[in-house]
């Protein structure tokens, strides 16, 4: 895992790539296996042609005997040709998982009976909570200031840590949102089947996790659609969330975003986790920050997020003190809504 770079929407930098699993090895073995196939075909069409032109293959011949016993050897040696071939097989497959990414077994979630009514009652909510942000605005930074929640949400998952995180947070009895990055599924997809049976909300990263403003309309629509398939696929509610790579956006992304009835989820407190400034100091800036309606920036991939996992007993530990409740930011929208005119920064680091 690389840790994206800081960014904001009015710089460029190279697009991100996307780790992939070499198949060379297997592709070879796979070669040998057709070739040594092949072979076994043409002994068994020479002996065939043998016997025709011997005496008519006739089993009162007395050249048959030898021509079965020939043919029983032919057919002996592909299958242990063949044979070594699969364990060729194997063995070089094993050997290239040692140097490059293999992507890991599906995950799906699969939510008990109760489990999944609950989920829909909460869906239905929370569908008409972000339908009725959408209607007066495009992006949010925060919710409004006359409750006592705060959202919590983790950027660039899954990763190795996701499952780790998601445990502390059933640990301390708290839901978050996780913007999570479509291409990651294929190694990590575990944990997000964990956030999902969890209870907790799922939003769009993009596929790739690139720096949208610098993309077209068709590959902004195609990194947000894609994100949202993939979620789906692994048993999760279509996102209706979207937080941008590096804070990257512009007109065309709102746009692309109208489409898909995404709304942009910002942030007001950016902890900086993953600088690696220890979990104290992760601690400090999410507290400094901490105020009626604020939504609170971490991750949860892209690097080592152990002191962001150590920083969170004291995060949420420190909130209930100030009377302030940790929530999902479709659970601020609805108990909270953000006010109307709320200004959108231009300029963003994180995400």
């Amino acid at each position: 895992m690389t840790r994206w770079d800081d960014w904001t929407w009015q710089e460029s930098s190279q697009p991100s790539s996307t780790p992939t699993a070499s198949l060379d090895a297997q592709t070879e073995a796979a070669e040998h296996v057709r070739t040594d196939a092949s072979g076994a075909g043409d002994t068994a069409r020479s002996e065939r042609s043998a016997v025709g032109t011997s005496g008519g293959g006739s089993s009162g011949d007395g050249h048959a005997p030898h021509v079965f016993r020939r043919r029983r050897a032919a057919a002996g040696l592909a299958a242990l040709a063949v044979l070594v071939a699969l364990i060729a097989a194997i063995g070089s497959k094993g050997g290239s998982d040692t140097t490059h990414p293999s992507a890991t077994r599906a995950h799906v979630a699969k939510l008990t009976p109760s489990a999944a009514a609950l989920a829909a009652e909460q869906s239905a909510d929370e569908q008409k909570a972000i339908n009725n942000v959408l209607s007066y605005a495009q992006a949010v930074t925060s919710g409004g200031a006359r409750g006592n929640e705060v959202a919590l949400t983790f950027d660039d998952g899954p990763g190795p840590y996701t499952l780790r995180l998601v445990a502390e947070l059933n640990k301390l009895k708290v839901h978050a949102t996780f913007f999570a990055v479509g291409n990651q599924e294929q190694y990590f997809s575990e944990g997000t089947v964990a956030e999902i049976n969890s209870g907790e909300t799922i939003g769009d990263h993009t596929e790739t996790h690139p720096m949208m403003a610098q993309l077209s309309p068709h590959d902004q629509y195609n990194q947000l659609f894609e994100q949202m398939a993939q979620i789906e696929v692994t048993g999760g509610k279509r996102p209706r969330l979207f937080r941008p790579p590096y804070g990257s956006f512009n007109a065309t992304t709102f746009k692309e975003l109208h489409h898909l009835h995404l709304l942009m989820i910002l942030w007001s407190v950016d902890t900086g986790d993953y600088t690696l400034p220890g979990a104290g100091a992760i601690v400090q800036r999410a507290l400094d920050g901490a105020k009626p309606g604020a939504i609170v920036l971490m991750h949860d991939a892209g690097g080592d997020r152990s002191e962001t996992i150590a920083a969170l007993p004291a995060i949420v530990a420190g909130l209930r003190k100030r009377g302030l409740k940790p929530v999902t930011v479709p659970q601020l929208l609805e108990d909270d809504p953000p006010p109307r005119g709320q200004p959108i920064p231009t300029a963003l680091t994180g995400g």
